[in-house]
C-alpha cells in the first residue's frame, strides 16, 4: 500500500491500541496520545497543496475485488485534500480541547477517543475515495461511529434518543445513495468516479440517471441535514461539546456537501439536479434560520444554524451547476458560486466550530447552556465573549470578519441568478434572492440573541449551577486558534484563494475550465454600491430592528402546533411501526409448533409448485426406472400401512413401534439393493431411534380423552399431501430430467484404480469424501464430550450433596 493508504488507515490502527493505551498509560490524558495522529496527518496532507494548486492530481490505487470492479483507490485534487484538510485540522484542535474538557476519573476516554478515530478514518475515507463501493463503506462507518459518539453519554435517553434518530435517517438515506451508486454501475460498467464523469455526456439520456440522481441526493440530503430531514440535527446536540464541534461544524454534517460536489460533473447538466439542490438549499436556510431564533439552548441554537448554514452552501453549489448551461458569464458570476460555496465551507467550519467550543466552555463553567439562564458573563469570561462575538459576527456576515465575504459572494449569487432564462428562473427565479434575504435576516437575528443575551445584560448567579470563571488555556486555545482564522481570512482572504479554494471550485466545475473560463479568485471587502452592499445593509438595519423588538413577536412560534412539526411525525411513525410490527409477530409467533410447521411447509409447496410452472419443470418418464419385483412392492405396502398405522393410532406405544416398523422396512429394502454397510447402519439407527422415544414418551402423560377424539383437520390434511405431492412430483421429474451423465458411473471406473477399495459406499465415505465424514465424526465427537461433561456435572452435584 501507499503512504496515502496508510494515512487514510491509520486512524483505525490507532483505535485498535486505544484500550490497551488508556488501560496501561495512566499517568496522561488519553488524549494526548490521540492528538500527535491527526496533527501529523495534517501536516502531512498540507504538503500537497503545491501539486494540487498547480493542477496535478494524485492517484493510488490498491486492488481489493478485482473481479467486481471494487479497488481500494484513492484520489487526491482540490476537493478532496480541502475536506482532508478540514477533517485532520479541526480534528487536532477538537482532541486538544476535549483533553481539558473531559474529566480523566469521570468519563469512559477508551470509548471516547476510539469512536472519534473511528470517524475521522471514515472521514477520510469518504473525502478520498475514487470507488463508489468504497466512498459507501465508509459512509456508512461515518454514520455508525457518530451513532456510538452522540449516544456516548448513554445513561442519558435524550442522547440515545439522538443516537437512533441520526442512525435512522442517515443510514435510510445512505441505502437509498447505495442504489443511485448501483444505477451508475449499469449505466457505466464502472464504479470509479473518475471514469463515470468522463462518460456523463453519455449517460445523461439514460432512463437509470433521473432515479440515480434522486437516489444520490437523498444520500446527500439526510447526511447534510436538509430540509426535511434536518430534524435529527438538533437531537444530535446531546453529544459530548467536542463531538458536536467536529461533527455538526466541520466534518460529518458536510458529507453531503462533499457528494453533491465531488458528483456535480455527472449530474449538473440535468435541470432537476439544480433545482434540487438550488431550491432544497435556499429553502432549507431560511427555514432553519428562522426556528434557530426560538431556541434558547446554545447548541440548539448552534444546530439550527448549521442547517441553515448547509443550506446556503448547498443553494451555492446548485446555482454553480447552472454554469454549465449559461454561456454569458457576468465578472465570472455563476462561477463565483461555486466559489463562494468552497469560501464560505473553510469559513463555517471556522465560525462554527470556534462556536461550539464556547458553548461547550460557557456549560463547563455555568453548568447550563439556558439563554434563559444566563447574562452578565462577558466581565467574568472576557476572553470567552470575544471568542464569541468574532464567531457570532462572521456567523451574521458583518465585516470585516471572513463570514461576511462569502455571505456577500452568496447574495450576489441569488441575484444575479434573475438574469439566468433557463430551467423557468424567469418564473420562480425571484424566490432564491428574496429567501437569501430573508434567512440572513434570521441569521442576523439568532447571532446576535446567543452573543448578547450570553454575555451581556443581568448576572443571574441564583439560575447557575456553578460560579462562572474563565475557563483554562487549555480549553481556551484551540477556539481562540479558530477566531484568529476567523479574522485572519477575513483581512487576508486571498492566503487561500489561489493554493486551496480555485483547485477546489475546478474539481467542482471541471467542465468551465475545459470551456476555457477561468475563476475570479482576488476577494476584497469593496466592491463598489452594489445590490448585495443593498441587501447587507438592509440585514443590518431589520435584524437590528426584530432583536430589539423580539418579545412582542416572538408568540408567532406558538401558531404552528406541535402535532404538525416534523418531529412529531418522526416520533408517530416510529410508534406505529412498532406497534403494527408487534400485532404482525404477535399473530405469526403464537408459541405452537404446529402453526410454524404450517407456515413453512405451505411456503414450501407454494414457491416449489410456482417454480415448476414457471420453468415448466414438471417431467415423467419411465426410462431410467428399475422393474418393481414382488419383494419391493410387498415391502412398500407394508411401510404404506405402518404410516396409516401411525395416523389411526390412539397410543404413544403403537405410534412408536409402527415407526420404528418404517425404519425396519426401509433396512430390508437395502438388503435388497445389496447394500450391507446401509443396512447395519438403518438397524443402529432405528434401534437407538425407538428406544430412546420409549425412554422419553414413558414420562409422559397418558393421551387424554379430548386427545384421542381430535377429529379430522383440513387444513393440515390439505399441507400434508401438498407436501408430498410436490415432493413426489419434483422426485419424478429430476429422475425424468438428467440433464448431466450420472456420477455414479465416475465411481465405478475410479473406486479401485484410485482409492484401491472393492466396496464403492466405504470408499466414497473414506476417500472421496473422506474431509466431510471427518467433520461429521467430529460433530459428534463434540456432541458425544457435551453430553458426558453433563453427566459427570450432575454425579459431582450428587456426590457433593
Amino acid at each position: 500500500m501507499s503512504v496515502l493508504h496508510w494515512a487514510t488507515l491509520a486512524p483505525f490502527f490507532l483505535a485498535i491500541f486505544i484500550p490497551l493505551l488508556y488501560k496501561y498509560v495512566r499517568k496522561i490524558h488519553t488524549g494526548w496520545i490521540v492528538f500527535i495522529l491527526p496533527l501529523t496527518l495534517f501536516i502531512y496532507f498540507l504538503s500537497f497543496i503545491p501539486m494540487t494548486a498547480a493542477g496535478e492530481t494524485i492517484k493510488r490505487t490498491v486492488a481489493w475485488i478485482p473481479s467486481l470492479g471494487i479497488h481500494f483507490v484513492l484520489y487526491i485534487d482540490g476537493i478532496s485534500l480541502l475536506f482532508s484538510l478540514l477533517i485532520t485540522g479541526i480534528g487536532t484542535l477538537v482532541i486538544l480541547y476535549s483533553v481539558y474538557y473531559l474529566s480523566k476519573a469521570k468519563e469512559k476516554l477508551n470509548h471516547f477517543y476510539l469512536y472519534i478515530l473511528l470517524f475521522m478514518g471514515a472521514m477520510l475515507g469518504v473525502v478520498l475515495s475514487d470507488n463508489l463501493i468504497v466512498l459507501y463503506t465508509f459512509w456508512e462507518l461515518t454514520s455508525f461511529s457518530s451513532f456510538l459518539l452522540i449516544g456516548f453519554w448513554n445513561h442519558r435517553e435524550r442522547s440515545r434518543y439522538g443516537a437512533q434518530k441520526s442512525m435512522l435517517i442517515t443510514v435510510f438515506g445512505g441505502l437509498a445513495m447505495l442504489g443511485g451508486f448501483l444505477l451508475l454501475y449499469l449505466m457505466t460498467g464502472t464504479f470509479s468516479i473518475r471514469e463515470i464523469i468522463s462518460m456523463a455526456d453519455i449517460i445523461y439520456a439514460d432512463p437509470f440517471f433521473v432515479p440515480a440522481l434522486l437516489l444520490v441526493l437523498l444520500g446527500a440530503f439526510t447526511k447534510s441535514a436538509q430540509f426535511p430531514f434536518h430534524i435529527w440535527l438538533p437531537d444530535a446536540m446531546e453529544a459530548p461539546t467536542p463531538v458536536s464541534a467536529y461533527l455538526h461544524s466541520a466534518t460529518m454534517v458536510k458529507a453531503g456537501i462533499y457528494l453533491v460536489a465531488r458528483l456535480n460533473p455527472i449530474f449538473a447538466e440535468h435541470a432537476l439536479w439544480f433545482w434540487l439542490i438550488g431550491g432544497v438549499g435556499i429553502f432549507t436556510l431560511t427555514w432553519a434560520s428562522f426556528n434557530a431564533v426560538k431556541q434558547t439552548d446554545l447548541k440548539g441554537i448552534l444546530a439550527f444554524s448549521t442547517v441553515s448554514q448547509l443550506g446556503l452552501i448547498m443553494s451555492l453549489l446548485g446555482v454553480g451547476a447552472a454554469a454549465l448551461h449559461y454561456t454569458y458569464l457576468d465578472d465570472n458570476i455563476y462561477m463565483a458560486a461555486t466559489f463562494a460555496a468552497v469560501f464560505h465551507l473553510i469559513n463555517h467550519a471556522t465560525f462554527k466550530g470556534s462556536l461550539f467550543m464556547v458553548a461547550g466552555i460557557v456549560d463547563h463553567e455555568t453548568g447550563t447552556r439556558d439563554i434563559r439562564r444566563l447574562g452578565g458573563l462577558m466581565q467574568l469570561m472576557p476572553v470567552t465573549f470575544t471568542i464569541a462575538l468574532i464567531g457570532t459576527f462572521s456567523m451574521a456576515g458583518l465585516p470585516p470578519f471572513n463570514g461576511f465575504l462569502s455571505k456577500e459572494m452568496f447574495l450576489a449569487s441569488m441575484v444575479n441568478v434573475l438574469s439566468l432564462d433557463i430551467f423557468n428562473m424567469e418564473t420562480w427565479g425571484f424566490l432564491f434572492p428574496v429567501l437569501a434575504w430573508i434567512g440572513s435576516v434570521f441569521t442576523f437575528v439568532y447571532s446576535m440573541l446567543l452573543l448578547f443575551k450570553t454575555f451581556t445584560g443581568k448576572y443571574q448567579p441564583d439560575q447557575l449551577e456553578k460560579e462562572p470563571h474563565e475557563a483554562p488555556f487549555g480549553m481556551l486555545l484551540p477556539p481562540l486558534m479558530l477566531g484568529a482564522l476567523v479574522v485572519i481570512f477575513g483581512f487576508f482572504p486571498n492566503l487561500l484563494s489561489t493554493f486551496i479554494i480555485e483547485p477546489a471550485a475546478i474539481a467542482i466545475s471541471p467542465a468551465l475550465i475545459d470551456a476555457g473560463q477561468s475563476f475570479n479568485t482576488h476577494i476584497s471587502f469593496w466592491h463598489g454600491f452594489t445590490p448585495e452592499l443593498y441587501m447587507t445593509i438592509g440585514i443590518i438595519v431589520f435584524g437590528t430592528f426584530l432583536y430589539v423588538t423580539f418579545p412582542k413577536w416572538k408568540g408567532i412560534y406558538q401558531w404552528l402546533p406541535e402535532k404538525l412539526g416534523l418531529n412529531h411525525l418522526y416520533d408517530q411513525s416510529l410508534i406505529r411501526t412498532e406497534h403494527a410490527s408487534r400485532g404482525l409477530t404477535r399473530a405469526f409467533m403464537t408459541g405452537s409448533i404446529r402453526t410454524y410447521m404450517v407456515y413453512m411447509l405451505s411456503s414450501i409447496v407454494g414457491i416449489l409448485s410456482y417454480s415448476m410452472v414457471k420453468k415448466d419443470a414438471f417431467a415423467f418418464s419411465m426410462e431410467n426406472m428399475a422393474p418393481a419385483g414382488l419383494y419391493e412392492i410387498v415391502l412398500g405396502l407394508i411401510i404404506i400401512g405402518a404410516c396409516m398405522t401411525i395416523l389411526a393410532a390412539k397410543s404413544r406405544l403403537t405410534s412408536i413401534i409402527a415407526l420404528g416398523a418404517i425404519g425396519y422396512t426401509v433396512a430390508l429394502f437395502f438388503v435388497l439393493f445389496r447394500a450391507p454397510d446401509l443396512v447395519l447402519t438403518q438397524l443402529v439407527i432405528e434401534t437407538i431411534s425407538v428406544a430412546l422415544f420409549l425412554l422419553a414418551f414413558y414420562h409422559l402423560p397418558q393421551i387424554s380423552r379430548k386427545e384421542e377424539r381430535m377429529g379430522f383437520k383440513l387444513t393440515n390434511a390439505l399441507v400434508a399431501g401438498g407436501v408430498g405431492v410436490i415432493v413426489t412430483l419434483i422426485a419424478f421429474s429430476a429422475l425424468s430430467n438428467r440433464s448431466f451423465e450420472s456420477i455414479s458411473k465416475y465411481y465405478i471406473e475410479n473406486t479401485v484404480d484410485k482409492a484401491g477399495g472393492h466396496n464403492m459406499v466405504n470408499v466414497i465415505l473414506v476417500d472421496f469424501r473422506g474431509f466431510d465424514t471427518l467433520f461429521e465424526i467430529a460433530v459428534l465427537g463434540i456432541a458425544a464430550l457435551g453430553i458426558y461433561g453433563m453427566i459427570k456435572l450432575r454425579l459431582s452435584r450428587r456426590e457433593d450433596s
